[in-house]
């Protein structure tokens, strides 16, 4: 093989491998800063698994009332008993709504989770784990249900952007889309 073939394959190879990467950085960025974002201004916001500082942070800036851990109820875990103490000691309400990114959510918990997110006190903050998948199907829902907002506002908190990595038999993860898909009819989409 000439030496100019192999820098055309070195070139063609070095492209999705820098793409990978910056994919990786992004993803890594997105954990280290707590992947917080807003979903809709002044209600409602997403997270990864909060640390006391973080949500100290977050009511001072967002006025945070109320917290739902989408982890469930986990007490003895560090974290978790961590998490109760700053919620309490900061004035917020913390609920526990427990599911599972690597399972299909029913139509059933779907509503549980709606008529939880509507009644709680507002700003309110969702975490999971790490604030892509359980907290981006959360999201969806409650700009589908609750803020009124259009199908592709909604589908995108389940997205690369929050760190959510939807690909099918490839992605534990993959039954949040599944379910977001279920849902969409129920909610007034047309199904794809």
């Amino acid at each position: 093989m000439t030496s100019r073939k192999k820098k055309i394959i070195r070139t063609v190879l070095a492209g999705p491998v820098l793409v990978l990467l910056l994919a990786g950085v992004y993803l890594g960025t997105l954990q280290l800063v707590g992947n917080f974002h807003e979903v809709v201004p002044g209600t409602l916001y997403r997270a990864a698994q909060i640390t006391p500082e973080h949500l100290s942070d977050y009511k001072k800036q967002y006025g945070i009332r109320t917290v739902i851990n989408l982890r469930g109820a986990n007490p003895g875990s560090d974290w978790y008993d961590a998490e109760l103490k700053a919620s309490d000691a900061l004035g917020i309400s913390h609920l526990d709504f427990r599911m599972s990114a690597s399972r299909v959510l029913s139509q059933q918990r779907a509503e549980e989770l709606i008529a939880l997110m509507r009644s709680a006190p507002k700003p309110l903050l969702i975490h999971c784990q790490g604030g892509a998948d359980r907290s981006g199907l959360a999201s969806a829902l409650y700009l589908a249900a609750i803020a009124g907002a259009q199908e592709e506002a909604a589908e995108r908190q389940l997205s690369l952007l929050f760190g959510h990595i939807g690909i099918p038999y490839l992605s534990a993860a993959y039954p949040m889309d599944e379910s977001w898909e279920d849902f969409e009819p129920w909610l007034g989409f047309a199904a794809n």
